[in-house]
């Protein structure tokens, strides 16, 4: 017998308090009335009757009473024979890794033709179940007592993309131990990469009725491996010029080599060259993409090597070639540096895909805002009603407004569209040290992120807004706001303070004015500037706010549709469970192409060293192994005796009490019959 919590048997010390009660204050002198003791000696009696243990059998209770109080808490246990353990019905869980690195040297027919040759063993009593694991867990086969069915589920095992992950399995084998009542054989198929190991070794523990069986497919060596490691592709492109394509070649246990790397575009290899690569090492390899045809264009970089694992030997990525977008910026007809400035900053960044449509605010009465990517008013004073409600409800509807205020537009009480009331104009002399700065700027806006918090630009004029119930994205160093946006229906809107003209800032001769004209105008737009790459088994979303109920047609890489006409309305996200080409064709009519590869981490084939796969087959919690009767491994698991103890100390309890009142009465009888006397 042990004990889990030891330090509880400090508690027996407590024992000597019925020893305190029973012999120390039993003795009690019955004062006599006399006369004087002035004439009698000082002197200690001593009386051995006094110190005799008495009442023995309360005495025994008590002293019971708090020993097993002290044991129930030391919580007491025996190990006992876990069940299935001696009678040799067990349950067999086949666990077969078909994770993307699987395809390294035919290792998953190995796996299967391992798991084949252990069912080849499986009693007639015994029940078993077959499991594919990568990232997530696949039932192949519920729990049955049938071989042959668990033999055809194997032979049924296909390849996959995903990564795996061995913290998978003993989450699912702590849930299976605790439902069946016999002993569980967990058998792991698997290469056993050390990539697939969890940070934190314990987290592969299961409990005592369960072991693990360990089948390795790999040589045990760390097998060399070349691969492309990412691509850095732009996911559109809107003008008619070479497009700069990156790509990274990596290789682990590798020595020094010489490699070719080809870019493919639609099946069409349109350049290869030489890469020299350094051993477990990687190199950037830079491709011009001269042109791509209108629409989306399928791309690929391919890398020639003759490794044990073919399938991370190339990368997939896309590229959308599409007409750029409009931008309508009003302005005054006397203050075109405005304009001409946005539109310079526009055109000096990247491929933005917008271009913009200069117009004044009197050429605005017959135009709809309805199909551009998004409007500008540049410090402007009176609107036509006519633009205004257009405007209004071109917002409303989901499109976007970026409005500049300066001294045109400080006349007026309100912000047009935005609504918001303009207080007063804050003004500051240039020959002086008088601007104000920006002192607080949300750099984690997708407007502002690359603004650098507009260091070093000076402000002069700026435009008092209450921002209401609008988010103030940025602030003066006088509390100012100097950025605001606001919701507004299903489109928002941004208002800037001040000017784009050089004349109540210096804005735009600093480094900070191109990057917030860039992302201001594709966050206004809603162009996605991400790549277009996903990793296996990651998510992509399939409805916005404003098409929730429409329907999504989703095309995999084998050209099938995996969602059925509820699922493409109702879904909220797609798991890209596949490498290869994926097709959206979304509810608002954009059309996009998702390039989906394996997770790069599956390509260091680097295995699980032999100490920690002895150290993984011997975990469990608290289990111990013998030798069964006829030399079979019997499984030790402890069984706790607590409940026992608490009964026992629910029953001494109550006799203590019985006894303490019955032996209360008699002596207060004594004690009544020796004052009379």
């Amino acid at each position: 017998m042990g004990f889990l919590a030891p330090w509880f048997l400090g508690g027996l010390f407590v024992i000597g308090l019925p020893v305190f009660l029973h012999l120390l204050q039993q003795h009690r002198s019955v004062p006599l009335p006399f006369s004087s003791l002035m004439f009698f000696e000082k002197r200690t009696q001593s009386s051995v009757k006094h110190r005799r243990l008495k009442y023995l059998l309360l005495f025994a209770m008590r002293v019971a009473l708090i020993a097993l109080l002290a044991l129930a808490f030391a919580n007491p246990f025996v190990n006992r024979a876990a069940a299935g353990g001696t009678d040799g019905r067990k349950f067999i869980l086949i666990a077969v890794d078909n994770s993307f690195s699987m395809r390294a040297d035919d290792h998953l027919n190995q796996a299967k033709q391992q798991a084949a040759s252990v069912l080849s063993s499986f009693g007639g009593a015994d029940v078993g179940q077959v499991i594919t694991f990568d990232a997530q867990i696949s039932q192949l086969t519920q729990p049955v007592n049938s071989a042959a069915e668990l033999r055809t589920a194997v032979q049924s095992i296909k390849q996959g993309d995903g990564r795996s992950a061995y913290t998978t399995i003993a989450q699912y084998v702590k849930s299976l131990a605790q439902s069946t009542p016999r002993g569980v054989e967990v058998h792991i198929f698997s290469d056993m990469q050390n990539s697939s190991l969890p940070p934190a070794f314990a987290e592969l523990s299961v409990p005592g009725n369960a072991r693990y069986i360990l089948h390795s497919v790999s040589s045990g060596n760390a097998e060399p491996n070349w691969f492309v490691e990412s691509v850095n592709a732009p996911r559109s492109v809107y003008q008619a010029k070479k497009t700069r394509i990156l790509a990274v070649v990596a290789g682990t246990n590798t020595e020094e080599t010489v490699a070719d790397v080809s870019m493919v575009l639609n099946g069409k290899t349109l350049e290869t060259k030489k890469v020299k690569l350094a051993p477990n090492g990687r190199a950037t390899v830079e491709f011009f993409l001269p042109d791509a045809a209108y629409g989306l264009n399928r791309g690929e970089i391919r890398i020639a090597s003759h490794d044990k694992l073919p399938g991370d030997d190339h990368m997939y990525f896309s590229l959308d070639r599409k007409e750029p977008g409009r931008i309508l910026f009003v302005h005054e007809g006397r203050q075109r540096w405005g304009a001409f400035y946005y539109r310079a900053a526009l055109n000096s960044g990247a491929d933005a895909g917008l271009n913009t449509d200069d117009v004044t605010v009197d050429q605005t009465s017959g135009l709809s805002p309805e199909k551009y990517s998004f409007v500008v008013l540049s410090d402007v004073g009176t609107i036509p009603a006519t633009f205004e409600q257009a405007l209004q409800r071109y917002v409303q509807g989901g499109g976007s407004v970026l409005i500049a205020l300066g001294p045109v537009a400080a006349i007026h009480p309100r912000v047009p569209v935005f609504d918001a009331a303009i207080t007063e104009t804050r003004y500051s002399d240039r020959s002086g040290d008088r601007f104000q700065t920006a002192a607080s700027v949300d750099a984690g806006h997708p407007a502002l992120s690359r603004t650098n918090g507009f260091e070093g630009v000076k402000f002069y004029q700026t435009v008092k807004v209450d921002p209401g119930q609008a988010r103030v994205l940025a602030r003066l160093t006088d509390r100012t706001p100097l950025i605001l946006e606001k919701k507004i229906g299903e489109g928002r809107a941004l208002v800037f303070t001040s000017t784009f003209d050089n004349i109540s800032n210096d804005l735009p001769l600093h480094a900070s004015f191109v990057p917030f004209v860039e992302q201001s105008a594709s966050y206004l737009s809603g162009i996605d500037q991400t790549a277009a790459d996903f990793a296996v088994d990651s998510y992509v979303d399939l409805h916005s706010a404003k098409d929730q109920g429409a329907a999504v047609e989703v095309v995999d890489p084998d050209g099938k549709r995996p969602l059925s006409l509820r699922e493409a309305a109702s879904a909220q996200t797609l798991k890209l469970s596949r490498e290869g080409f994926w097709e959206l064709r979304r509810a608002n009519g954009r059309h996009e192409l998702l390039a989906v590869h394996a997770d790069r981490r599956e390509s260091d084939l680097t295995p699980v060293p032999k100490g920690t796969l002895e150290l993984w087959e011997n975990l469990g919690q608290g289990q111990q192994k013998t030798n069964g009767p006829n030399g079979a491994v019997e499984q030790k698991q402890p069984v706790s005796l607590w409940w026992y103890f608490v009964l026992a100390l629910l029953i001494v309890s109550l006799a203590e009490s019985l006894f303490g009142s019955r032996y209360l009465v008699v002596e207060k009888q004594a004690m009544v019959r020796k004052e009379a006397a």
